[in-house]
């Protein structure tokens, strides 16, 4: 039954509130345990929601023009009303014009606070709204967009606007319930919860407000296999089991933090169990899908990249509510929240992060980010492109290797991009992209992984096109201050050109090349060095490690938005970029060709040229069946074998495998003192390897057998199964 909104039931008075909010905080703080009223955590929470409205200063400007530009049915000029399509939907910015209203009529310190005017503009636009109901073809704006600005306007003020019209509004924000098509298990559930439990504290509904934070609480649940939290902290949206950390995974975790403050110290309280799986998230998922913990990266992104200001960086919001709210790993969050109020010159991260579950790996250095995008017969490629967004998006999970140094380098440069040279990816060129309903397909292969310790790691993928008759071997090999990245076995049909793209990033500065003993700045334009030794730009040389020559590519390059994005919303004019593109020619009807070149990050132009490949890095094999890179500084050896095989490690050492997997190992000499192995295939419950070397690892889920006579280290390795199948096993401290 609806209830009179132009009384205060169920509230308590301002001296009632303020003197229980005196009270909660002495009993906290001397540790006094008091049973408390649940009215009166009821409206602690109705009021801490309230507060969090209106946090941000109201724009007077803002304000005035929505005030007179109104029209006397409510709407506002410049929204297609008629138009409730996918593509279109532009009412979304009616209702958030009420909540802006709504919020000005409301703070403290608004020159519009209880305005008759406000409050009359706004009335006028939820007639208007209740008047005509619009319904869009896009499920989310009935159950979740909607729903969510107009229970922003009850809480605001609903109970000071007509009964009837609050009434009439009740069964558009209803159509957020947990029993709505998209409240599946994933970040809508909880978002469509959470609107439901705003609108039961409006409507001052207890008991169902308390059932409705537990199914919130739940959500907070591995569910590895299906939509939602995966085993290693990476987010699926849906049963297509693609990369959603960084875009419904962060609205999740968003969404979660949010009724974790709203609920702080009182009776609805979350667990603290449910709390930590949400602060390891944060930190081992969310956090480590971005650059230097702050920036959306391009690679983790999907449809989302044909929006203006995709890659932005976050503010620290989320990381404080979370220190407000707990302890628990309180100095990773502190440095989170530092880098992205201080700038990632502070950032001290070293990491080398795989997500097996979603076939995606991140690697962070004080100096520089990258990652690797990759996927299998476990899953799709890329994202359906959803409301037409993301249009050409075909090619950007075939091994793509982006980097960053600043975070800004993929800022918006996608309606200039060409998506046929996307950065790390071996791609046959077309005269023009399949159509979009064409973009998401399955991989063909099952060999797709990583293996890591924590701090280094390699990548293979055994690649097959589902777009074209293309095939190859690739691999990355990630050290402190450089990346090596191999590729083998390239086979492609046809007459058409296939291209290993470095990278396509935004121009920035002088371009330089060395060729032979020769080093020169290179003009915008088109250019084929034959055989380069390096090529610089913007803080980056790529090192040529074979016998190579390449293409590149700089200059002004015009697109549009549209062109990746047709919803009605997309910017229409046409966008001019200066963007640098360098990538390797293959040739067509291409036989068993190879690609090896090496990626120094956040170097200068002078460390560039001083820097000494064979002082540091000696690639072992390219072939096929094994790619391995030897780091010698480091004294380590990373190596992929796609079979059984043998490897010379150097200084009289050989690695002996008896099947396929990825092996990493540190080195003291002939000593192996640190191993880490994982099976990409996961096909395999134990790894069997040889070593001419006497083992001595610390660890559980090994044995070495030791042949003295043969002077051999025959090690046996217990492989992750389940939910951890395709994670690295760690040998030694």
């Amino acid at each position: 039954m609806i209830q009179n909104y132009s009384t205060a039931k169920g509230r308590l008075s301002s001296f009632g509130s303020n003197l229980f909010i005196g009270l909660l905080f002495f009993f906290l703080l001397t540790g006094i345990t008091v049973a408390l009223p649940a009215s009166i955590d009821f409206d602690l929470v109705k009021e801490r929601v309230v507060k969090e409205y209106l946090i941000s200063e109201v724009d007077k400007e803002e304000i005035q023009q929505l005030l007179t530009s109104q029209n006397p049915d409510g709407t506002w000029p410049g929204i297609n009303y008629q138009d409730v399509s996918r593509t279109g939907f532009e009412h979304y910015f009616h209702t958030g014009n009420m909540v802006t209203l709504a919020k000005a009529y409301q703070h403290p310190n608004s020159t519009f606070r209880g305005s008759p005017k406000v409050k009359q503009a706004i009335s006028n636009a939820l007639d208007h709204w209740v008047q005509n109901d619009y319904f869009c073809d896009n499920w989310w704006y009935n159950q979740i967009g909607t729903p969510n600005n107009l229970v922003a306007v009850m809480l605001l003020l609903g109970d000071e606007l007509p009964e009837e019209l609050v009434q009439a509004t009740q069964p558009i924000i209803g159509r957020a319930h947990l029993n709505a098509s998209g409240a599946r298990p994933s970040g809508d559930r909880i978002k469509i919860a959470g609107i439901l439990a705003k609108n039961l504290l409006f409507l001052g509904e207890k008991e169902k407000f308390e059932t409705v934070l537990k199914v919130i609480e739940g959500e907070i649940k591995f569910s590895t296999g299906s939509r939602g939290l995966q085993r290693d902290f990476s987010f699926h949206h849906r049963v297509d089991r693609v990369n959603n950390t960084s875009s419904y995974g962060l609205g999740y975790a968003d969404a979660f933090v949010e009724w974790l403050v709203y609920t702080a110290a009182t009776q609805y309280s979350f667990s603290r169990d449910k709390v930590e799986i949400l602060v390891d998230y944060y930190l081992d998922g969310i956090s480590k899908n971005l650059a230097f913990g702050k920036y959306l990266e391009a690679g983790a992104k999907n449809r989302s990249i044909a929006r203006p200001g995709a890659l932005h960086g976050l503010d620290a919001k989320t990381p404080k509510k979370l220190l407000q709210a707990t302890d628990y790993r309180k100095g990773d969050l502190e440095e989170i929240v530092k880098i992205r109020e201080e700038g990632i010159h502070k950032v001290s991260l070293s990491y080398g992060k795989y997500f097996w579950q979603t076939e995606f790996f991140t690697y962070q250095r004080p100096g520089f980010f990258t990652s690797v995008r990759m996927y299998s017969i476990r899953n799709d490629n890329m994202e359906v492109p959803y409301n037409s967004e993301g249009l050409m998006n075909h090619h950007r999970g075939d091994g793509t290797n982006h980097l960053s140094i600043t975070g800004k380098e993929y800022l918006d440069i996608f309606p200039v991009m060409d998506f046929q040279k996307i950065p790390g990816a071996t791609i046959l060129q077309k005269e023009k992209l399949p159509d979009p309903d064409q973009i998401q397909k399955s991989g063909y292969t099952d060999f797709v992984g990583a293996v890591t310790d924590d701090l280094y790691g390699s990548v293979a993928f055994d690649f097959i096109s589902p777009h074209d008759p293309l095939k190859a071997r690739k691999s990355w090999f990630f050290f402190d201050k450089e990346y090596v990245c191999l590729g083998a076995g390239i086979y492609a049909k046809g007459k058409q050109e296939v291209f290993t793209t470095l990278n396509q990033l935004l121009l920035k500065g002088e371009v330089y090349a060395q060729v032979g003993h020769q080093m020169k700045i290179l003009k915008s334009g088109k250019h084929g060095l034959k055989n380069p030794d390096w090529i610089y730009h913007d803080r980056v040389g790529y090192f040529m490690l074979a016998p190579q020559d390449v293409e590149l590519s700089f200059g002004e390059v015009t697109g549009n938005w549209t062109s990746i994005n047709r919803q009605t919303r997309a910017p229409q004019e046409d966008v001019t970029k200066e963007v640098f593109s360098l990538w390797v020619n293959h040739g067509n009807n291409v036989r068993q060709e190879s690609y090896a070149y090496m990626i120094l990050p956040n170097a200068s132009l002078e460390e560039t040229k001083a820097y000494r490949i064979d002082d540091q890095i000696e690639i072992l094999a390219n072939t096929p069946e094994l790619q391995a890179v030897r780091h010698k500084q480091l004294l380590q050896v990373q190596a992929n074998f796609y079979q059984a095989g043998k490897l010379d490690l150097g200084d009289g050492l050989e690695l002996t495998m008896d099947g396929p997997g990825l092996v990493l190992l540190h080195l003291d000499g002939q000593n192996i003192v640190k191993m880490a192995v994982s099976d990409p295939s996961r096909k395999l419950d134990k790894m069997h390897l040889q070593l001419n070397s006497k083992l001595n690892l610390q660890g559980t889920q090994h044995r070495v057998a030791w042949d003295a006579e043969h002077w051999i280290s025959k090690v046996t390795v217990q492989l992750p199964e389940g939910e951890f199948a395709g994670s690295s096993v760690i040998l030694g401290d």
